[in-house]
Order: C-alpha cells, then structure tokens, then sequence
C-alpha cells in the first residue's frame, strides 16, 4: 500500500533559531549554498508550511539571481549587490536560512546612507529559461550609453553637463 503522506499547513511565521529571526511570507532571506565557498543564495519567501506536528517546516521561495548566474553573466553596469528576481520557485527546508536580508529597489538603494552586508537591489526581473529581462531596457547616462552602476562615483560630463 502506497504511504499516504501527512497533510501539510500554512504557517504565518516562522522563528529561525539559529539567527533569532522570524520570518514571514514578503520577507527575503540568504539561504545556505550547498558549496560553502559560494555566496548565499537570496530568496524571497512566497509561502511557510509545516507537517501537521508542526516539524519538517519548508519554505516555498521565489528565487533572485546574481548576474554571474545568468545568461550573458556580469556586465560592467552591475552594481556588486544586484540581484534579478527571477521566474524560478523551489521549496526548501527552513533549516537551509542563514539570514533575514533586504532587497531594494534601485532607487531606494541609491538613497541609503550606508549599503550593509543583508543590502541588495534589483531592477529586473530575470527569465530563467531563455535568459530575458524585464524590463529589457534601463535608462542610460551621458555618451557612455551605458546604465547607472550605484557602485561607480558618478562624474560631471564636459560634454553634456550631466552626472
């Protein structure tokens, strides 16, 4: 006979021991690669679900890739701490979140008096099947043509006086 499994519920939060946080559907997090010399995954938690003894908590999340990790990988206009939110969910156990982190929007980011550690922004959405992004354009600056890195001091043109 086929082993019938246990019915599963939607939890409204969930406290991380390890890093004394709670977490909640919204929330983004940095999850634990399985290669420990590889960066912390980010993740936005789309939903928290448990057995019904309330053991085996899971995590269903909607993936943010870092440029490297794309088709086409890094360009020189990819600020260090940008991420695209892609179409890629998975569920994962919740044992696998090393932190709570924030993702912004570009221009929040480029508002903040200091960019910490848990600091990321994304400004497209990422296709993780034919490599697409959303929007597939972004404003571009000056004669370089190239779009606003938030890493790069941005200088007067002589040309066009803009910064």
């Amino acid at each position: 006979m086929a082993k019938t499994r246990a019915p599963r519920r939607t939890l409204e939060s969930y406290s991380v021991k390890p890093i004394n946080k709670t977490i909640r559907a919204g929330d983004c997090v940095l999850m634990r690669p399985s290669d420990p010399s590889k960066p912390s995954y980010v993740a936005r938690i789309e939903r928290i679900e448990s057995d019904s003894r309330g053991a085996n908590v899971k995590v269903h999340v909607r993936w943010y890739y870092r440029p490297e990790e794309s088709i086409g990988g890094r360009r020189q206009f990819h600020g260090s701490k940008e991420v695209f939110l892609s179409d890629h969910y998975d569920v994962q156990s919740a044992d696998t979140i090393e932190g709570k982190c924030t993702v912004h929007t570009f221009k929040s980011y480029t508002k903040l008096d200091a960019v910490g550690n848990d600091d990321f922004f994304c400004r497209f959405e990422y296709n993780s099947s034919t490599g697409a992004f959303n929007p597939d354009r972004v404003a571009v600056y000056c004669k370089c043509e190239m779009p606003y890195n938030p890493d790069d001091l941005m200088v007067q043109c002589e040309g066009c006086s803009d910064w």
